[in-house]
């Protein structure tokens, strides 16, 4: 064989080695662990690569908590200036939480970054009013969204982990550009946000925001009156896999494998995603849609609307954020509504 044919052989090698590293790319390695979750025989079996499992694990831990302070004293709102949300707490408490969130969410800019250092009780910085909101929606949510958190509730670590903004938000997504009249009709385009797949690539903003319909299996045999269509479905399934990966788990952790559909086959955990669907739309809708005219454009989405939350900005691909470590327990002032949180509350009325 001469010269040229073996530099063609090495290049088709090369090609197929190439391939062949792409493809298996897209596969983890062994070993996978199966976790029954209901009867066997059923596929009811949630699946885990134990690798990567205790890399995410470690990746999740907790910071260690702020020393303890005594009780009583003087109360924040009395001593300082201008303390809306937090003015109930003494000023040890007041101290503590506040060294607390600055390590959660600014460790390197440090106070500055909501305050201006010759006069902290000004709210020129415009992070400060949104720290506000934050704290009055972290207190919602300990207090009011149960049904969900639980009692291992939330704190503004479990979104942020050490980062001015949360590394995993949202905004409304526009689509590629494409020509006049070859429209893309919101899917067909693998995105993150629907962990890879060609399915509707914005089931954030209709479902999360707003107040879509989700159910989609309808009772009524076609065309008898069904308004449930294969699209609507898509965007439902679309909502769904952004659930999943949000949570690191499949369609077994809410739904039934012989009946998806039916509420009284399925896990307890179905309930629990029901009820933090309509707390993240609370969230989205009634604390940082607010925000709007105080954000920057850097804090925007290429349509001016805010960065939101979804699923995975507190779980981060664990089934429970920061798998169940119960932060709150060491702040209880975040698990109940101060100061002006109570009339930010859409219960206030």
């Amino acid at each position: 064989m001469n010269n040229s044919g073996n530099s063609g052989t090495l290049r088709t090698l090369a090609a197929l080695a190439t391939l062949a590293t792409l493809f298996v790319a897209g596969c983890e390695r062994p070993p996978v662990d199966t976790v029954q979750r209901g009867y066997r025989g059923t596929g009811m079996v949630a699946v885990y690569n134990p690798r990567a499992l205790d890399e995410q694990v470690q990746a999740s831990l907790p910071p260690e908590a702020q020393a303890p302070v005594p009780a009583g004293g003087p109360k924040a709102g009395d001593i300082y200036q201008n303390v809306e949300v937090l003015g109930d707490l003494s000023v040890a408490e007041f101290t503590r939480l506040m060294v607390a969130i600055t390590s959660w969410v600014s460790p390197e800019q440090g106070c500055n970054y909501c305050h201006a250092p010759d006069n902290f009780a000004s709210d020129d910085v415009y992070t400060k009013g949104v720290a506000r909101a934050m704290l009055a929606m972290t207190q919602r949510a300990n207090a009011d969204w149960q049904a969900h958190v639980g009692p291992t509730g939330v704190t503004c670590y479990t979104c942020h982990r050490g980062q001015p903004v949360p590394a995993y938000v949202w905004a409304t997504d526009p689509g590629q550009p494409h020509a006049k009249g070859l429209a893309s009709a919101g899917q067909n385009i693998a995105s993150d946000t629907v962990a890879g797949s060609s399915l509707p690539y914005d089931p954030l903003t209709p479902f999360l925001e707003k107040d879509y319909d989700i159910r989609v299996i309808s009772d009524t045999a076609l065309p008898a009156g069904s308004r449930k269509s294969i699209k609507q479905t898509e965007w439902t399934y679309a909502l769904m896999m952004h659930m999943s990966d949000s949570l690191g788990v499949n369609c077994t952790h809410c739904h039934n494998t012989r009946a998806f559909s039916s509420w009284e086959q399925s896990p307890p955990s179905r309930l629990k995603a029901w009820h933090a669907i309509r707390q993240v739309r609370e969230m989205n809708s009634s604390y940082i849609a607010p925000l709007a005219d105080q954000l920057p454009d850097s804090r925007k989405g290429p349509l001016g609307d805010p960065l939101k939350v979804g699923c995975n900005t507190c779980h981060q691909g664990a089934y429970k954020p920061l798998y169940g470590a119960r932060m709150l327990e060491a702040y209880p002032s975040l698990a109940r509504l101060t100061g002006s949180a109570k009339d930010m509350s859409p219960n206030s009325d």
